[in-house]
């Protein structure tokens, strides 16, 4: 299992879905899940810490699960099945451990307002977590090429005419 923290959630401008990012601690791997707008409020608000006039469906559960007694250890997305995540909580109570079964979001929604970590199996990571591209350093382009590349460039500016360009704007001196 890999240590994942919640990096941000974000917004579809085409389509208004919510995703959350999951960035791997400890290293650059991310990991993005489509959720629903309601579960994207309710991690948002508890990272937040937004003081809200009513619990939330998830801070009734946390309150639930303290009331029973519970405590929940941690959060594990355990696969990805058709396209689908799938999540367990792992709780303790009267001396039993259970792992229940859940969907990331609303498993998201709890690690956060209970504070505990949260955990991506391996195979599920391997399987569709994405690494940012590794940014070009200029130093690592040979200079033949750029100066092969940048030649276009100088044939085209040098056959512009640039004075015949002011006078058609009224730039004349």
């Amino acid at each position: 299992m890999v240590e994942v923290e919640i990096d941000s959630i974000r917004v579809s401008l085409m389509s208004q879905h919510r995703v959350v990012i999951l960035k791997e601690v400890n290293s650059e791997r991310f990991l993005s899940i489509w959720i629903g707008p309601y579960e994207a409020e309710a991690i948002t608000v508890s990272l937040q810490e937004l003081e809200v006039s009513r619990p939330l469906t998830h801070d009734l559960l946390r309150n639930l699960l303290v009331a029973l007694g519970a405590e929940v250890k941690q959060v594990n997305i355990t696969e990805l099945k058709d396209d689908v995540f799938h999540a367990n909580i792992l709780i303790s109570i009267n001396g039993r451990d259970l792992e229940i079964d859940s969907r990331p979001s609303d498993a998201l929604a709890l690690a956060v307002r209970v504070h505990v970590p949260v955990f991506v199996d391996e195979a599920v990571m391997d399987e569709a977590a994405t690494e940012p591209e590794k940014a070009v350093e200029i130093d690592d382009i040979p200079d033949e090429d750029t100066e092969e590349r940048l030649e276009v460039f100088k044939d085209f500016f040098e056959s512009l005419d640039l004075e015949d360009s002011d006078t058609e704007k009224g730039d004349e001196d």
